[in-house]
């Protein structure tokens, strides 16, 4: 039986001081063992990884607010919520952003508190003895985690402070660095490295990081630099190692009955019913006041209309899968009411019936950061913008394919029969694409990304790589919104008060 890795239960025995780039361990490490004595073994070795993993966490849906990044500044989805409340959030959404929102200090130290363990990780590990191949894959996995934690910090605020080393104190006031040499010098080097001392599966820790996570990450670096040329021989890298395969269902991907499923490239452990809490709180944020939640991150109604019908009016099944209707199915039996949300939507993503997570705000979904639809997608994009057009279509319309098949194998579904009474799919559904054309193809990508990774936070950060026309077209709905001034957030306050070297 496998045994599963999960983040977000760790180490009780030690924590690492420091929120910022403002306070790295410049002192000793709190609880039974200092930062002299912790650095001694294996045993050791794998707690110091083990807490690399937890800023990526979602225990607490506001000292890590990805979703309001990727979901809520985008057209896909409006802060949600009771008037009132969470009012930051609301800032953003109407792009009315100012150094001293809550939302960014919060994200800025989870992510350089992520860094900071991986730098310990890397600057403490190396002596320890230990097992040869174990050592390799723990710093493989701190180079994985530091260039997740720095792409997501270049692509929220974009230049920031490249910090590779435990630093005191007083050798903290550092310079922004330019997004091009984080993304050179440290994300892709990272990367390349990770990608040569991770294995690419594992029988016991089911859901650290692997080589294929590595590369695919590899892969959306390059992508998000326009460097197709290496980021289609990445995307294809993964593709080509055989491990992984797109979930016959669609909604399998975010059900916790299929965690670490042949479709996860690589996801972020939570585990509901623990003490201290290591479940996903997103489930009480995105959930509807019936079950004492508080309706954050609605969908919007273009959101919605962005998915495709048939003539008969049949849409696509990954609507439903992802966003609560009104006089729709939702959990634990109910029927959706559009009164439950200030869109008349919510998110089903993120979500549990209670008979798998009783306890409000303690989920156990986890959080799926890359599936392989996301790499055939990248390799589509990438081919496409090579001039490959006819061969970007083969794996966009296999995420086509087996979102029309979810008909096939979901039997929730209304499906037509064949007379031997097989399961069809609907037709005229989401039928393959056929036209070679660059800007047709192009457009049919962004479509696709937009409806096959809704709510998983990535759409503001499309929409900004995707130049300022595509932005200004996406967001016209928000009239505050600039692309050079929104492209990026801005650089906490808190920070630069501290920091006096950012300019």
């Amino acid at each position: 039986m496998k045994t599963r890795f999960i983040p977000g239960f760790l180490i009780t025995v030690f924590f690492l001081t420091g929120v910022g780039c403002k306070k790295y361990l410049d002192k000793e490490l709190q609880g039974v063992y200092s930062n002299t004595t912790f650095y001694q073994t294996q045993q050791q070795a794998l707690q110091a990884v083990n807490a690399a993993y937890q800023p990526l966490a979602f225990t607490s849906a506001t000292s890590n607010p990805l979703w309001v990044f990727g979901d809520v500044a985008s057209d896909d989805a409006e802060k949600g919520g009771n008037v009132g409340d969470e009012t930051d959030i609301g800032l953003i959404d109407q792009f009315n952003i100012t150094p001293i929102n809550g939302n960014l200090g919060n994200e800025w130290g989870t992510l350089y508190e992520g860094i900071t363990r991986c730098n310990m990780v890397l600057a403490k590990v190396p002596a320890i003895s230990m097992d040869t191949a174990l050592k390799l894959q723990i710093l493989g996995e701190a180079r994985f985690l530091r260039s997740w934690y720095y792409f997501t910090l270049v692509n929220i605020f974009g230049d920031v402070p490249i910090v590779l080393t435990p630093l005191n104190a007083d050798q903290l006031q550092i310079e922004q660095s330019p997004a091009k040499t984080i993304f050179e010098s440290v994300i892709e080097s990272d990367l390349r490295i990770a990608s040569t001392q991770l294995p690419s599966s594992y029988t016991t820790d089911v859901g650290r990081a692997t080589s294929g996570a590595a590369m695919a990450l590899l892969a959306k670096a390059y992508l998000f630099q326009n460097k197709w040329d290496s980021a289609m021989a990445s995307a294809a890298s993964v593709i080509n190692s055989a491990q992984y395969s797109l979930m016959p269902v669609y909604s399998q991907n975010f059900s916790g009955h299929y965690k670490n499923n042949s479709e996860s490239v690589f996801e972020v452990q939570m585990l509901n019913g623990q003490t201290p809490q290591a479940g996903n709180a997103l489930n009480q944020w995105f959930a509807p006041a019936v079950y004492g939640g508080y309706y954050f991150d609605a969908p919007t109604q273009g959101f919605v209309d962005e998915f495709e019908k048939t003539p008969a009016g049949v849409v696509d099944p990954r609507l439903d899968y992802t966003v609560g209707r009104d006089s729709m199915a939702w959990f634990n039996g109910l029927i959706f009411s559009s009164t439950w949300s200030p869109t008349g939507y919510l998110t089903r993503k993120h979500q549990q019936p209670l008979s798998e997570a009783p306890i409000i705000g303690d989920g156990g979904c986890d959080y799926v950061a890359i599936r392989y639809a996301d790499v055939l997608l990248w390799y589509a994009e990438s081919l496409n913008e090579l001039g490959s057009s006819a061969a970007a279509l083969v794996p966009l319309n296999q995420v086509r394919k087996r979102a029309r098949e979810s008909y096939l194998y979901d039997t929730t579904l209304t499906a037509p029969m064949d007379t031997a009474g097989n399961r069809q799919v609907p037709p005229n559904l989401l039928p393959d694409l056929t036209v070679v054309d660059q800007s047709v193809i192009r457009a049919a990508i962004q479509h696709e990304r937009r409806v096959e990774l809704g709510f998983e936070f990535h759409r503001y950060f499309d929409i900004i790589r995707w130049g300022a026309a595509y932005a200004a077209q996406a967001l016209s709905g928000s009239p505050n919104f600039n692309y050079n001034t929104n492209k990026h957030f801005p650089i906490p306050q808190s920070e630069r008060d501290t920091d006096k070297a950012l300019h």
